[in-house]
Order: C-alpha cells, then sequence, then structure tokens
C-alpha cells in the first residue's frame, strides 16, 4: 500500500490555473460523495483533499500509485472541465515518505507563500474533518493527518516560526497598532478597492478593528467592496470626510501619482489635534506625499518601510526552521512506527485469541472437576488463570509491537504463526 500526493501550489502554477482547479465548500462536499457512489471503480483506497487559494493536493491511500495518478488526473479533468495537458505539467507527484514529509511540512507552515503563515493549519484540519465526514479517508490517512495536525500545533508552541508578522499587511496592522493601540474603537480607512487593501483591511479586522470606511474612484466601487465589510462608502472627492473619522489610513490604489497630500491631511488635522493618525502607504507608486511625515501627529509608513521589516521578520522565521524540521522527524517517526505496527495487530489478535480460547477451556475443565467451591473461591481461579494469561502474553505482545516499528514485524509475526499454529495471515497488506 501506497501513500500518494499529486498537487499544485503557488511554486508550479499561475494564479488564474489555480483559480480554475479549486474547489468551494460545496464542491469539494459533492465531489467526496461521488467517490463513495455504488460501482464507482477506483484504484484509490482512501482519499483527503486540501484546497486552498495557493494550493490543491490530492492525497490517496492506493495498490497502484501510476494507476491512481492518471485516475486523479482524470477526476480533476473532468470536475473543473479542464483538459489534463493545461494543468498536467504543473502537478507534482510525491510517495511514501515524501508524501508523508510534504503534508507535515504544509500544515506546519515550511511550504507556504508566506513561510510559517497559521492560516494553513486550519486548511489542513478542515480537510481532514470533510474527508472523515464523507467518509473517504480511513484509518491510515485519517491517522496521517492527526499527525500532520499535531506536528503543525507543536510548531507554533515549541518554535518562533509564525511569531513574527511576515506580510507586507500583517505587518503594515502591527505597525499601526503599535502606533495607536488597541484597534478595537479605532476607524480604518481604505483608499482603493484593491486586493492588497482589502488583504490588510482584513488584517486589521483580524486583530479587532470593527469600523471601517472604503474609498473609491467611483460610487459603485465603493459601496461594493464597503458591502462586504459593512463598511461606509465614499469617493475621493469626500475624502476629507474620510480623514477627519479616521485613525488608520491604508492607501492602496492604482493611480499614477499621489492622491493624498500634505495640504489636506494638514486641515484635517487641524481640526482633531489631539487625534493621531497612522498612514499606510502600499501602493507603487506612492499614493501619499512623503512630508506629510511634518505634520504633528501623523505617522508614515510606505512599502519599503514595510519590505524592510518583512524582511527581517521572514529571516528570523527562517532561523526556526530547524526546530520545525525536527518536529517533523519525530512526528514522521511517529506515524512511520504507526504504519509498520499495524501490519502486526492481526497476528496480536489472533495470538491473544488463541491464548484466551485455552484459558476459558481449561478454566472450565477445572472448575468442573472441583464442584465443591463457592462462588469466591471459583471467582480466585478464573482470576488467577486471567492473570496468567496476560502475563504470558505480556512480553511477546510487546516486542512483536517493537519488531513492527523496526521493520522486523512480517518475520516476526511469520515465527509467531509458525510457533503456535495461527489461522489468520501473518500480515496484511
Amino acid at each position: 500500500m501506497h501513500i500518494l500526493t499529486v498537487g499544485l501550489n503557488h511554486k508550479t502554477a499561475s494564479v488564474s490555473l489555480r483559480e480554475k482547479l479549486s474547489f468551494s465548500s460545496a464542491t469539494l462536499c459533492a465531489f467526496l460523495d461521488h467517490l463513495d457512489e455504488p460501482g464507482h471503480n477506483t484504484a484509490i483506497r482512501e482519499t483527503t483533499i486540501l484546497s486552498t487559494c495557493n494550493r490543491l493536493e490530492y492525497y490517496a491511500l492506493t495498490h497502484h500509485p501510476d494507476i491512481a495518478f492518471r485516475e486523479i488526473v482524470t477526476q480533476l479533468s473532468q470536475t473543473f472541465n479542464i483538459s489534463p495537458a493545461e494543468f498536467e505539467p504543473h502537478l507534482y507527484q510525491l510517495q511514501d515518505d515524501a508524501a508523508i514529509e510534504h503534508l507535515m511540512r504544509v500544515a506546519c507552515g515550511l511550504d507556504s507563500l508566506v513561510l510559517g503563515e497559521a492560516q494553513i493549519l486550519g486548511q489542513v484540519a478542515s480537510a481532514h474533518q470533510s474527508a472523515q465526514a464523507h467518509g473517504s479517508s480511513g484509518k491510515i490517512l485519517g491517522r496521517l493527518f492527526d499527525i500532520a495536525i499535531h506536528a503543525g500545533k507543536r510548531a507554533r508552541t515549541e518554535t518562533n516560526i509564525g511569531v513574527n508578522p511576515a506580510s507586507v499587511s500583517s505587518v503594515a496592522v502591527h505597525a499601526a497598532m503599535d502606533f495607536l493601540g488597541n484597534l478595537a474603537e479605532k476607524t480604518v480607512m481604505v483608499l482603493g478597492a484593491g486586493e492588497m487593501g482589502m488583504l490588510t483591511l482584513q488584517s486589521a479586522a483580524k486583530f479587532g478593528a470593527q469600523k471601517f470606511i472604503v474609498v473609491n474612484r467611483t460610487r459603485e466601487n465603493a459601496e461594493k467592496r464597503a458591502a462586504e465589510w459593512n463598511a461606509q462608502p465614499l469617493t475621493f472627492d469626500e475624502i476629507e470626510s474620510g480623514l477627519r473619522q479616521a485613525d488608520l489610513v491604508i492607501s492602496a490604489t492604482g493611480a499614477p501619482h499621489t492622491v493624498l497630500h500634505r495640504e489636506t491631511v494638514a486641515g484635517v488635522m487641524a481640526q482633531r489635534p489631539h487625534r493621531p493618525l497612522m498612514i499606510v502607504d502600499i501602493a507603487l507608486p506612492r499614493d501619499v506625499d512623503d512630508d506629510v511625515t511634518e505634520i504633528s501627529g501623523v505617522r508614515l509608513y510606505n512599502l519599503d518601510d514595510l519590505q524592510h521589516q518583512v524582511a527581517d521578520n521572514i529571516q528570523a522565521r527562517r532561523g526556526e526552521i530547524p526546530k520545525v524540521e525536527t518536529i517533523i522527524r519525530e512526528e514522521m517517526a511517529t506515524f512511520g512506527n504507526w504504519y509498520r505496527a499495524r501490519n502486526v495487530v492481526p497476528t496480536i489478535a489472533a495470538f491473544r485469541q488463541q491464548i484466551d480460547t485455552i484459558r476459558q477451556q481449561e478454566l472450565e475443565r477445572a472448575l468442573k472437576r472441583l464442584p465443591d467451591l463457592d462462588d469466591r473461591q471459583q471467582a480466585v481461579i478464573a482470576e488467577l488463570a486471567h492473570r496468567l494469561t496476560n502475563k504470558f502474553l505480556h512480553h511477546p505482545t510487546i516486542r512483536l509491537r517493537a519488531e513492527a516499528a523496526n521493520g522486523n514485524g512480517v518475520e516476526y509475526a511469520h515465527a509467531l504463526h509458525e510457533l503456535f499454529a495461527l489461522e489468520t495471515p501473518s500480515h496484511t497488506e
């Protein structure tokens, strides 16, 4: 039996291709349900699918990896109505230890677009829960994902891989919190409705911000974006109104020139001299005049400032990689020991069943020969037989599990079968 991973991610495929091969919650549920339909011939015994904006990974248990790979490609092609020729060159295929290690690295944030980001662990857990709920994952993939999730949790509690913010949006929000304090009672204004502005707004919301203003060139776009955040929509003609309310301004327009000038900011700050204003300019070219920093109470961060901090933080996270890799090796060993030991479980069960049958037969024979014993005396003899049996079974069982973990399970299980004439197979596939 082999563990197979087939996938694509931000390293191998463009955003446009990843968008075409992305499951929603509903489509994933339907897909997993289809796998369990009667008459569905497949080389795949278990399935778990991890689908995020940065990756699609199909984890499978199979006897025939090559056949399973072709089947996965066909499934994806039919599900997303896309030719295999369009996405197959972007796929990676990993098997057994390489597949196991890859999942561990994903769960620990080592394979993310932003090193050490925490969101992926929740996404791995969600993929595991979906597969379990729909019956596509069994004992082996279920155990693998349990251990991978445990590895991810250890990485975040035992190392600093996720401590320092490591994206422009998260660094911007942390800088704002350092300057403004708690964001819960602050108003956040976003200039421009593009991806970077919305990501930063999302980060601000994650850290407690609740009041938002969205400013866009057109009223229609402002209202559309504002509706997503229960925010106040404004156009650029109304920017001074927004500045009077705002504590944090995130500027991320696509304008070819500056849109926020010293005179405008100075005029507004004169009306609110006791409230500081943080401006984060993440546009390129820049949206905000540099000389707004001359205004009392105003703090400005631009993209260069933020990227320097991101680089420093990423470097700090990279220093934690060896610690995370140690955790991964330990958790891979845990899974490997369990995986190998599972092959001797039928032998252990058969061995214990045979000895227990002998115990029961001999106990019944002894009690028939001692008809004058009262209930307490019979219970003492029964307990003696039970304890002797358990003590006899203990060391062979422990030794067999240990040898299985060391890769010798098949040989030791076969020896036990020969010695005790056990009737079940000596190992499983």
